[in-house]
């Protein structure tokens, strides 16, 4: 019996996860579990790393009792990064990807360096959150910050950095960047340059089971544990929930991590950087033993905010009522396009969505039920637009659709989705993340052969449900309205 420890942070919360290997099969335990969420100072939108660093110990603290664990790795949301200055000290709290900073900051990017020749030598979709262009907003401020930085570290980098006081990148977070070559596997020098952005300040990149170092003798100290080893997983939380997808070997799949965002996409053995590939702004992250053709979607934060204006409404909403909620609602009388640029800040989704619904012509979606069923329809037709892209893509028909993370609870969703697409779903399992980073783990160690192997203990260890597509027509005729809005 093995135990290994994932440090497993999101965007609304963070974990620390005991997971235990024995006669094939890998049960979780959860140690230690935390608030996470953007804080607010004056006009900027931080992450409070200290504080989430605290509760790491916290969680670690909880897990000194025996057997000590192995190793340990973290993962974290990409995009984001912190700075350091001389003697590698903290140049302040991350600033957090919805931050207005990089607001209008990809036209003027693209003024020096074309959008078609950054697709091209990065792979990676435009989005305004991506590290380039934070960085770029930080040039164009004359940040003091980034003038003094000497290193730049990835958010799960970053923790390890706090961990092991090693500084170096993941490449599957590093590939969130856009500052990353994806067939090189370096970063991308001469895009950096062409923008006047520090490449000095990037650190060495490891690749997913990097042995980083021990934990450090003050941190054993504070938590009882012993020098356990830091091995690198996919610090990208969606590498490691792909890693963990319980496909059967050989089988034609396409994966959806749902959270907060939904990230929809194929393994692929090599990235996919053509005309199709950039007018539908798909993306190429590096993933454990693939890259991941994928698209980010907006995701159940369109849900989250509306909960969080609900309540402070005075309408608690939990998320166990959200699918009960919507199922009052007629069907398909009002969808949005989930990428809307409107609906990437915090605030007043509801509203929001109203505004989208009226100025496109459509019934107005009133009260939580309405704007629940609008949300939830028009996110399982995203997915099938998807879907039919990467199947032009890659000229390959999928055949299921695995849902993980812990947006696949919402089994109206999942259901919604398999009648939208027209074939299968098989959500769960709910923790992939977390599983996901300690196979790595555990493959890094030689406990396992291989992923493939670790595939095979997801599917003994994890329960998963299955959804068939139902009556398509009318999911045809929606689909028929939808798709225009997305052009």
């Amino acid at each position: 019996m093995t135990s290994y420890l994932a440090i497993d942070f999101g965007a609304e919360s963070g974990r620390v996860m005991r997971g235990t290997l024995q006669h094939g099969r890998l049960d979780l335990q959860e140690m230690h579990r935390f608030p996470n969420g953007p804080v607010r100072v004056l006009d900027t939108m931080y992450w409070d790393v200290l504080r989430l660093f605290a509760e790491v110990k916290n969680g670690l603290r909880a897990c000194s009792g025996s057997p000590p664990p192995r190793s340990l790795g973290v993962d974290t949301w990409g995009v984001d990064f912190a700075l350091l200055g001389r003697g590698l000290t903290l140049l302040g709290n991350p600033v957090h990807y919805r931050d207005p900073r990089t607001d209008g900051v990809p036209d003027e990017v693209f003024r020096t360096v074309p959008r078609r020749e950054i697709f091209d030598r990065t792979g990676i979709q435009i989005m305004q959150i991506n590290t380039l262009y934070q960085l770029a907003a930080m040039r164009k401020a004359n940040s003091p910050i980034l003038e003094s930085a000497e290193r730049l570290l990835m958010m799960g980098d970053l923790f390890h950095f706090f961990l092991t006081g090693q500084a170096v990148s993941e490449m599957t977070n590093a590939s969130t960047s856009q500052c990353f070559d994806p067939r090189a596997k370096v970063w991308s020098a001469p895009l950096l340059d062409r923008l006047g952005l520090p490449i000095r300040i990037l650190p060495p990149v490891v690749p997913p089971g990097t042995r980083i170092g021990s934990l450090l003798p003050s941190l054993r100290e504070e938590t009882g544990l012993p020098a356990v080893e830091v091995i690198a997983p996919g610090t990208h939380d969606t590498a490691s929930a792909v890693a963990a997808v319980p496909a059967e070997p050989g089988s034609r799949f396409a994966y959806l991590s749902s959270g907060t965002w939904s990230l929809i996409g194929v393994e692929s053995p090599e990235p996919v950087i053509d005309d199709i590939a950039y007018a539908n702004n798909f993306t190429n992250e590096v993933g454990v033993g693939c890259i991941r053709l994928l698209k980010n979607v907006m995701g159940l934060w369109l849900v989250q905010e509306s909960c969080r204006a609900w309540a402070a409404a005075g309408q608690p909403t939990p998320y166990d009522q959200v699918a009960p909620l919507a199922l009052k609602a007629p069907a398909f009388r009002s969808f949005v396009n989930p990428d809307d640029p409107r609906f990437l800040k915090p605030g007043e989704m509801p509203a929001k969505i109203q505004s989208y619904c009226r100025e496109t012509g459509q019934p107005v979606p009133e009260g939580r039920e309405a704007i629940l069923r609008c949300i939830l329809e028009s996110l399982a037709l995203k997915y099938r637009w998807v879907i039919e892209r990467l199947e032009a893509m890659r000229n390959v028909k999928i055949d299921v659709l695995h849902i993980v993370g812990g947006g696949s609870k919402n089994e109206l969703l999942d259901q919604l989705t398999a009648d939208a697409l027209g074939r299968p779903v098989i959500a769960g399992p709910v923790e992939a993340t977390a599983l996901g980073n300690i196979l790595v783990q555990a493959v890094a160690c030689g406990e396992i052969a291989s992923l493939a192997d670790a595939r095979k203990i997801i599917c003994n260890s994890s329960d998963v449900r299955r959804f068939e597509p139902k009556d398509r027509a009318p999911w045809d005729e929606a689909y028929g309205r939808f798709e225009p809005r997305l052009a």
